[in-house]
C-alpha cells in the first residue's frame, strides 16, 4: 500500500521542528504518510494556502486559527486544532540603546520591573515607540499587549505595534523601522547576532506555559479521513518524543538548519532548543529553564481553556465582540477529543479534562488522566491573574484580579 501524500504548510521558526521531524526521522512513514513539507514566508500565505485546499494542514499560529474559523477579516471557514505544536518559544527584543534603559544586558531581568522602565519612557512624552509583531492575530501581539497593559501602557495609544513577517524582522529593528520586535526563535537570536537587538524578555515570563504554534487542519479535511489524521498525530508524538532527547540535539540542529527548512545557522537553533538563550552579543549564553517548553508536562494537548484565553486576549484588543456564539465556536477550534482518539491505543497519559484555571497552577501538580499519570507544572502569568474559561466576563471587566 502506497503512502498517503499530506502537504503541511510552515513558516521557517524553530516551533515548526516536530512536522520536520514527523518527516526527516521516518515516523511519518511509518504511519505510511508521505509528509511534505512547505515552506512560505508569511503567515498570511500559509493560511490562504490551507484555506484554499493547496495544503492540507498547517504550522499556524493559535489565535489566527482561532480568527479564521470566526471570519475575522475574511470570509469564515471552520479549522480545528488537533494537536498543538509547542509552548512559549517566543522573545522580546529592542534595539541595544532602548535594551540599556530598561534591563541589565545580557542577562534575564524581573518582567514587571522591565515593563515599569519602559512604562516610564513612553510616559514621560517622547518618541513613540514601535514593536513588529508577526501578524495580527498572533499570540506574539496578545503576549506583547498583555505585558504592556500589565505594566501601565496602552498598546493602542503610547505605542504602535506592526505586523513584520519573521523572516523579515531582524531586518526591520537593524534598520529602525522598529524599536522593538516580539517573534520567534531563531529571529531574536540573528538580531542579536547582528548586534542589532538586545533580548530582554522571554515570553515564558509573560505566560509560563503559553499556547503557541498549532497543527491547524480545515475541520471539513479533518473529518473526512479521520484515521489519517489519528496517524499524523501519532507521527507528531513521535517527533515531540525525540525533540526532547538530549542526545538528538545536534542531529535536531542540522536538520533544521537545512536551506529547505530554517536555512539558518545550526548553532542558533540548537541553542534555542537546549534552552540556552543569548541575550546580547559579547555576553554568554544562559539557560532558560521551559524557554521553549515541548512534549513533556501534555505540551501538545489542544487545552480548550487555552483556545479560550486566546478568544479573551482578541476581546480586550477589541478585535472581535464579546459573544457567547463566538466564544463557543472559539473554544471548539481546540480539539482534545481528536488527541485522545489518535493516542488513547498506545498509552500514552491523557488528561481526563478539557479545560482548567489558566494560570491557576503555582506549583507541580498531579491532574486526573484517562489513563497514566501525569504531573504538569507551574503555568503561572507574570501578574499573577488566572483565567477561567467559565468565567468569561468577570475576567473582561477585571473584576477577579488578585
Amino acid at each position: 500500500m502506497s503512502n498517503t501524500p499530506f502537504r503541511i504548510g510552515f513558516l521557517p521558526l524553530v516551533d515548526a521542528a516536530l512536522p520536520i521531524l514527523a518527516r526527516e526521522l521516518g515516523f511519518a512513514e511509518e504511519e505510511r504518510i508521505d509528509l511534505i513539507p512547505v515552506r512560505d514566508m508569511s503567515w498570511a500565505t500559509v493560511n490562504d494556502r490551507l484555506l484554499y485546499g493547496h495544503s492540507d494542514a498547517a504550522h499556524l499560529l493559535a489565535p489566527l486559527a482561532i480568527a479564521t474559523t470566526l471570519g475575522l477579516g475574511r470570509p469564515a471557514t471552520p479549522l480545528s486544532v488537533p494537536f498543538v505544536l509547542g509552548l512559549n518559544g517566543n522573545a522580546i527584543t529592542l534595539r541595544p540603546d532602548l535594551a540599556e534603559r530598561v534591563t541589565v544586558i545580557g542577562q534575564p531581568g524581573d518582567i514587571a520591573a522591565i515593563g515599569a522602565k519602559l512604562a516610564s519612557i513612553v510616559h514621560e512624552g517622547g518618541e513613540r515607540l514601535r514593536f513588529g509583531v508577526v501578524h495580527r492575530y498572533s499570540s506574539h501581539n496578545y503576549m506583547l499587549r498583555y505585558w504592556l497593559v500589565g505594566s501601565g501602557i496602552d498598546p493602542d495609544r503610547d505605542v504602535e505595534i506592526v505586523t513584520v513577517a519573521p523572516p523579515f524582522a531582524a531586518d526591520a529593528l537593524a534598520s529602525g523601522e522598529v524599536d522593538g520586535i516580539c517573534v520567534g526563535e531563531p529571529w531574536n537570536s540573528v538580531a542579536v547576532d547582528r548586534g542589532a537587538g538586545v533580548i530582554v524578555a522571554v515570553t515564558s515570563q509573560v505566560w509560563l506555559r503559553g499556547v503557541e504554534k498549532v497543527l491547524a487542519m480545515r475541520t471539513a479535511r479533518m473529518e473526512e479521513d479521520p484515521h489519517l489524521t489519528n496517524r499524523l498525530i501519532r507521527a507528531l508524538y513521535r517527533a515531540g518524543v525525540a525533540f526532547v532527547d538530549p542526545k538528538r540535539l545536534d542531529e535536531i540542529a542540522a536538520i533544521l538548519a537545512r536551506p529547505d527548512y530554517l536555512d539558518g545557522s545550526a548553532a542558533l537553533i540548537r541553542r534555542a532548543i537546549s534552552d540556552q538563550i543569548l541575550f546580547a552579543r559579547g555576553f554568554p549564553a544562559i539557560h532558560v529553564p521551559d524557554f521553549m517548553f515541548q512534549h513533556r508536562e501534555a505540551a501538545n494537548f489542544p487545552w480548550v481553556s487555552q483556545a479560550a484565553w486566546l478568544y479573551a486576549q482578541m476581546c480586550l484588543a477589541g478585535h472581535t465582540e464579546v459573544n457567547e456564539a463566538n466564544y463557543h465556536a472559539a473554544q471548539h477550534v481546540f480539539r482534545p477529543d481528536i488527541y485522545r482518539a489518535a493516542l488513547r491505543p498506545f498509552g500514552v497519559p491523557l488528561p481526563g479534562a478539557s479545560s482548567k484555571l489558566e494560570g491557576g497552577i503555582v506549583d507541580s501538580l498531579g491532574v486526573g488522566t484517562t489513563q497514566g499519570r501525569l504531573i504538569l507544572g507551574a503555568d503561572r502569568f507574570f501578574d499573577a491573574r488566572s483565567f477561567d474559561p467559565d468565567a468569561l466576563d468577570a475576567y473582561l471587566t477585571g473584576t477577579n484580579r488578585p
